[in-house]
């Protein structure tokens, strides 16, 4: 979409970027309940991951052959290519992988927060590989942030759930990969057309995923029934090709730190849906571990 310019066109550009903001936050929260729902049918994660895939695949097609076809983008060199590839393979396939993996043992509350700490990791890596500062309020964020989710953590272990340990570390990977994606696409983003960047990547895990699938299960698993098929087409749509171009769209608009601002939004509509159409418990454990997190992530949002 063209945002528009000019000190009329100021007002209408916040309005519209701040609705593409939450409007994208929504969509991307409603993926773990998406993801559960589709479990309750009996689809295993790889197929899953699967049908998402082939989805979302051909919009971001239809979105790549148009800018580089149409608008004339500038086309990225070989080197940038070739990382957007490996990025795209890294965060969709690899990091989405261990969080659908994840959400096999533990609930879609404790998953949503536990991503949500990526902020967190990301100031670490940045530290660790490149030398940032690491401030006391990044020290005081790690301490709020994975309080929070020990919290929760030590809730759901306590209800007798023997896998919660693995769910746990599996999502916690997931975090790491995204969080090492997000340090090493902002180099390359400086470079690259963002919609570009999106379809590319996205375009690359998705053949990553399709040889995983090739070699792990027959065709035959992707008929599925109707029931699974409805939260695979949910899934790949609603929480996979229209927030990512939504949010794409709200930074372009309003900018990064007043789109992030709405991306607070996202853990708390998640739980509310998990409680609502998945049954999930809501103690005064979960509201203190939640208000932990949030409060930790904040610190890093704020000059």
């Amino acid at each position: 979409m063209r945002v528009e310019i000019g000190p009329y066109a100021e007002q209408r550009n916040l309005r519209l970027g701040l609705l593409f903001a939450f409007g994208g936050t929504a969509l991307f929260a409603l993926k773990s309940i998406f993801i559960k729902l589709a479990y309750a049918q009996g689809v295993d994660t790889v197929t899953l991951l699967t049908l998402r895939m082939l989805v979302a695949a051909p919009f971001y097609l239809v979105v790549l052959f148009w800018l580089v076809y149409k608008t004339k983008v500038n086309r990225p060199k070989r080197q940038d290519l070739l990382a957007i590839m490996a990025l795209g393979a890294m965060s969709y396939y690899v990091s989405a992988y261990f969080d659908m993996q994840g959400l096999n043992y533990i609930s879609a509350q404790l998953e949503r927060l536990m991503l949500y700490t990526y902020p967190v990791m990301t100031a670490l890596l940045s530290w660790l590989l490149f030398k940032e500062a690491i401030t006391p309020r990044i020290l005081l964020a790690l301490v709020l942030t994975y309080s929070g989710v020990l919290l929760l953590y030590a809730f759901e272990a306590k209800l007798g759930g023997s896998h919660v340990g693995l769910g746990v570390v599996l999502v916690t990977i997931s975090a790491l990969i995204f969080a090492v994606y997000l340090v090493y696409s902002k180099r390359v983003l400086n470079r690259v057309d963002s919609m570009l960047f999106t379809s590319i990547a996205m375009l690359s895990a998705t053949a990553c995923v399709l040889i995983h699938f090739s070699f792990t299960h027959p065709l035959s698993a992707l008929w599925v029934n109707s029931n699974a098929w409805f939260y695979a087409l949910l899934l790949g749509f609603f929480s996979t090709v229209l927030p990512s171009f939504m949010l794409t769209e709200a930074v372009a608009r309003i900018g990064a730190a007043r789109a992030s601002i709405m991306g607070t939004a996202g853990p708390i509509i998640t739980i509310i849906l998990a409680v609502i159409f998945l049954g999930e418990p809501f103690t005064w454990v979960h509201l203190i571990g939640m208000l932990l997190v949030m409060i930790g992530v904040s610190l890093l949002s704020r000059k």
